[in-house]
């Protein structure tokens, strides 16, 4: 007896795939090319062709809870190579996007961070909340220039805590909402064990490296990770310290975490540079340049940049605008801090998850290519 399947497709899920980077989806002739030329794609874990496919049916449930979308990494390889001039790569990140916003939580806050219009509102929260703290916060009353004496360090460690707090409250939602439609679409890898590992590929950029096409977002993307978590890991010991009384900001500037912190700051800043270089030279290579690929970056890079331009000011007693430039980079940490969920930012996140329900998978791949190349030897 013949199984009869039965697709009804989400028009809607189209559309939005097509707005977000995908505008290249319905030339796709399923030629097979983009799957033969990745060098990450694999028999067991095939892409992007049958995500093209699916994407052109409009199988939602299916894409958002294939874990194949962020196993791409968008290097290009598939889109100099087709023979349609499609962008598959482009569509595997509006695919990503989409899926960010059915993670949302809450849901709402997905749709506003993926649209421009909203821009002003998401920053008016920020700017309204460090405009308060600076009108009627309290005061460092020794008489020094610091940032302290307009922005108080217990004030600001407080509040960025609380921020955190709800950002992993975010991240946890959203990750249980992926591991469902993971579920649900049939990948039962065991993700907890594979964490560790999965998280050392993705830090040691190990997938990227195998790209072909755009060598230098390999470059762009190690150091931007490795500057972002070397200031990570300041702004977490002194948060830290600050909180049990250990730690007394500000840190002099030969104080080791203060040389950390400067190191990362040049690290992130190289690698923002060759990201921003790469991403406004390669359309055509990649495909278009969304709001969603930008938001992340520059909110990013003008953290880097307005955190440079303090520490310099402040070093110069510049009065005037030490302040100001201070008050726009507490923005934008915190836009990083509690929008970065609905974000490019994410990726980390849920490309770790995606990589460790697939880790039994990919590992079994890698042994039958061994052994065939033994088999040949």
């Amino acid at each position: 007896m013949t199984e009869t399947l039965v697709v009804n497709p989400d028009t809607k899920f189209i559309r939005d795939v097509l707005g977000e980077g995908g505008e290249d989806l319905k030339k796709c002739y399923q030629c097979a090319t983009c799957s033969s030329v990745c060098a990450l794609s694999s028999e067991e874990i095939p892409f992007p062709r049958k995500q093209m496919i699916q994407a052109q049916w409009g199988l939602k449930d299916r894409l958002l809870g294939d874990p194949a979308i962020w196993l791409c990494h968008n290097c290009g390889d598939c889109t100099v190579r087709c023979p349609r001039d499609v962008k598959p790569g482009a569509v595997m990140g509006a695919l990503r996007a989409q899926a960010i916003k059915n993670y949302a939580f809450p849901r709402f806050m997905g749709t506003l961070t993926s649209q421009p219009r909203y821009l002003p509102l998401l920053l008016a929260v920020p700017v309204l909340i460090f405009g308060a703290i600076a009108a009627w916060g309290p005061r460092d009353a020794t008489g020094e220039l610091e940032f302290a004496s307009v922005f108080a360090d217990p004030v600001l460690e407080g509040l960025f805590w609380v921020v955190a707090l709800l950002a992993i409250i975010v991240y946890v939602v959203g990750i249980a909402r992926m591991v469902r439609a993971l579920r649900s679409a049939g990948h039962d890898g065991k993700i907890l064990p594979a964490l560790i590992p999965a998280a050392v590929e993705i830090v040691s950029h190990k997938r990227f490296a195998e790209c072909g096409a755009e060598k230098s977002r390999y470059w762009g993307h190690l150091l931007t990770l490795f500057g972002f978590l070397g200031l990570f890991v300041v702004g977490a010991v002194v948060g830290m310290g600050a909180l049990s009384g250990l730690i007394h900001p500000p840190l002099s500037i030969f104080n080791p975490l203060k040389l950390l912190a400067n190191i990362s700051t040049l690290v992130i800043a190289a690698g923002l540079i060759v990201m921003l270089v790469e991403r406004m030279g390669s359309r055509e290579d990649r495909g278009p340049n969304t709001y969603f690929d930008w938001f992340f970056l520059l909110v990013l890079a003008g953290i880097v940049l307005t955190g440079m331009l303090s520490e310099i000011l402040r070093l110069g007693e510049s009065t005037t605008l030490m302040y100001p430039v201070y008050f726009v980079h507490l923005v934008l940490i915190f836009c990083l801090f509690i929008y970065g969920p609905y974000s490019k930012f994410s990726h980390f996140i849920y490309r770790t998850i995606a990589m460790a329900a697939t880790w039994d998978r990919r590992a079994q791949t890698v042994t039958k290519v061994m052994t065939t190349k033994e088999a040949f030897a």
